[in-house]
């Protein structure tokens, strides 16, 4: 199990707001575990907090903003997509304005400051959300999210334009530790077409050639070139040939695409847990960005807890015959038979129901059925495997109920059924005593869940 992460120490940016153009600055501070991202208006009486999650999202036109009662902030995705892509849990975010400031367009100040201050490991477990079927959105417009199991979390993106400057184009990042030199750098882009609509819509009136790539992809009157000059602020240009009008040049030849994937990685991070999964995105924006996400959060919050991802055809991390030398059971109440996954804090044990057990001469004749409290017996084993694998002499020791609290039993165990046990430890060991929550799983559902204490007693 991985640990959650937050900021090692606090730092702050500043600059103009894309959209309201005011001086802002924001303020990434570290946060307790399990807190998520969460932004606080300090410029607002009783700086109220938003968190960060895909049902506050309540704007998706040029950006995502985050809004609760009357506040507002936007502009929130390049942040966001550089605290996920460096694996941070938690971050309290203060800013002094209606928006994060633009800076470069891009997400690489945050991820260089990031950088900078480092992390910190906090207690809790990282509490990655395990994508394991396809799940897919497409909108009216055709544009389409779509994400499938993976090992771990990487993004395609596809964005398709009617210009002759910004044609078709593609970018994918494969792992979360390239983001730095493959998507970080990726600048927001704007359409000269756009902007004098922009501006109508009280928009972009911090954007300049600084923060944004400008393409000049169909033929305007100089006339109405020298408008927008005027009212963006910039002196008069005139434009020969359709392009890009920065004296920057790209970072890379299909930059639009890579802010495209950056803005899917900042929106996905409002579900508010880290993802197991490939993301495909085809046409992708804000709007179905946040359709995507909320759809994918609304799973996650329904999800109690995951069932552990299980292989059959992988080889036990310990074997029937390794769990013999840690634990006293032997048949017929030995109720594991391999262990898949195990670290300090956690262990993942599976046991095969077959119609041959014992108990089910008498529980029940005619309709056999798993006793409830072997279940539980089970995860205690399991969780007998767990903490006697670390002591230097495990054979010598064995552990026993101290007490059982909040059982929940949800349906039934029957001959045929593979049970995945997963346990894990809630507190340190003190004082030779182990408290753990345990889950029993058949598929993807759980089937029994409890709370206990075990004491390792060394035997006599």
């Amino acid at each position: 199990m991985m640990q959650q992460l937050t900021l090692n120490e606090s730092f702050s940016v500043k600059g103009k707001g894309l959209h309201s153009g005011l001086n802002i600055t924001a303020t990434f501070n570290p946060a307790p575990e399990n807190t998520g991202y969460r932004i606080c208006r300090v410029d607002l009486e009783d700086r109220p907090v938003i968190p960060a999650v895909a049902e506050n999202v309540v704007d998706t036109q040029r950006g995502t903003v985050l809004g609760k009662g009357d506040v507002r902030v936007s502009t929130v995705e390049h942040s966001l997509a550089a605290l996920y892509a460096a694996g941070v849990d938690n971050c309290l975010i203060e800013v002094d304005g209606p928006e994060l400031p633009i800076l470069d367009g891009s997400a690489i100040i945050y991820v260089n400051e990031i950088e900078r201050v480092g992390l910190k490991e906090q207690a809790a477990d990282k509490d990655f959300y395990i994508i394991k079927e396809k799940t897919q959105f497409k909108d009216e417009s055709g544009s389409m999210l779509t994400i499938y199991p993976d090992d771990g979390f990487s993004v395609e993106c596809m964005v398709e334009y009617n210009s002759p400057v910004l044609p078709n184009q593609f970018a994918v990042l494969d792992d979360l530790a390239e983001f730095k030199q493959e998507v970080a750098s990726a600048r927001t882009f704007v359409f000269v077409r756009e902007i004098e609509g922009l501006l109508n819509y009280n928009l972009i009136k911090g954007g300049d050639l600084d923060n944004a790539i400008v393409i000049y992809d169909q033929e305007i009157p100089q006339e109405k070139i020298d408008e927008i000059c005027d009212i963006v602020k910039v002196p008069h240009m005139h434009l020969s040939k359709l392009g890009y009008i920065n004296p920057k040049p790209l970072t890379w030849d299909n930059e639009p695409a890579r802010h495209k994937l950056m803005d899917i990685i900042g929106d996905l991070a409002l579900i508010g847990r880290p993802l197991k999964g490939r993301v495909v995105a085809i046409r992708p924006g804000h709007t179905v960005n946040n359709k995507f996400t909320r759809m994918v959060r609304k799973e996650v919050k329904h999800t109690e807890a995951q069932s552990p991802l299980y292989n059959p055809n992988a080889a036990p991390l310990i074997d029937v015959n390794g769990i013999k030398k840690l634990l006293p059971h032997r048949y017929p109440f030995l109720l594991i038979d391999k262990i898949i996954e195990m670290d300090q804090k956690h262990c993942v044990a599976v046991k095969n129901v077959t119609v041959n057990e014992p108990f089910f001469t008498g529980h029940f004749p005619q309709e056999p059925v798993m006793p409830g409290v072997l279940q539980v017996e089970a995860m205690a084993q399991a969780a007998g495997v767990l903490v006697l694998n670390y002591l230097e002499d495990p054979d010598k020791y064995s552990t026993y109920f101290l007490k059982i609290d909040n059982v929940k039993f949800r349906q039934k165990v029957v001959p045929g059924n593979t049970l995945i046990l997963s346990v894990a430890l809630t507190t340190e060991i003190r004082r030779g005593c182990a408290m753990v929550k345990g889950y029993a799983f058949v598929g993807e559902k759980i089937v029994c869940e409890a709370e206990f204490m075990a004491q390792i007693i060394k035997n006599k």
